[in-house]
């Protein structure tokens, strides 16, 4: 008994002092190659960060590119942080997550009764993120038929909630990031290059991991 219980005290010494280490290391890394919780100090991603420090304070839009997992959300949030806007709030809205038919509804906000299951009025996020930044993940998944609202919003800088008739003025910094070349997506006729041009005022590649 005396043995086991040596074993088990032993044990959770060690696995103190692991966590311990882990807690330290975690820590130098931090501080020497992390920027905004992203890790690495290749050349690839350095230049991107440099784009983040010199984009951050302007009030350009700007769409990040990059393969799935490199990042292009941690990229966008730390232009957000590096903005006048940062105080504000950071509203993330994924193209790809949403159901089709709730898209326009989650996008731009509807009126009590605009469609059925409308019981009550609700905001969209760019309502929400008035005087912040509205994060539009996976901009390339959003259907054509409302690419020409995005853009409406884009230049007018005013929303419509569905069913209401009058629009909203809004203050928003708009951030967009996608897993596809919107370039052959307009070439293909699946894009607006309207749209694509007025998302795309910065973009930002991140690199792929094997970089």
């Amino acid at each position: 008994n005396l043995e086991k219980l040596d074993l088990l005290i032993m044990r959770g010494l060690n696995e103190r002092k692991l966590k311990k280490e882990n807690h330290d290391l975690h820590k130098r890394l931090d501080k020497t190659y992390s920027f905004d919780g992203i890790l690495g100090k290749s050349q690839a991603l350095e230049k991107v960060l440099e784009q983040v420090q010199l984009v951050g304070p302007s009030k350009a839009t700007v769409l990040v590119t990059g393969e799935t997992g490199t990042g292009k959300e941690l990229a966008c949030r730390a232009v957000h942080n590096r903005s006048k806007r940062r105080s504000g709030p950071f509203i993330v809205f994924d193209c790809g997550a949403a159901p089709e038919n709730l898209i326009e509804s989650e996008l731009f906000g509807h009126q009590r009764g605009a469609f059925t299951g409308a019981v009550e009025s609700r905001p969209g996020v760019f309502e929400m993120a008035n005087t912040g930044t509205i994060f539009i993940d996976e901009v390339g998944e959003l259907p054509l038929a409302l690419q020409p609202k995005l853009l409406r919003v884009l230049e007018q800088r005013e929303v419509r909630r569905l069913g209401a008739s009058h629009t909203k003025p809004i203050d928003v910094r708009v951030v967009a990031a996608t897993n596809r070349n919107l370039r052959d997506e307009v070439d293909a006729g699946r894009f607006r290059e309207d749209l694509y041009y007025r998302l795309a005022v910065v973009e930002m590649a991140m690199p792929p991991l094997r970089n």
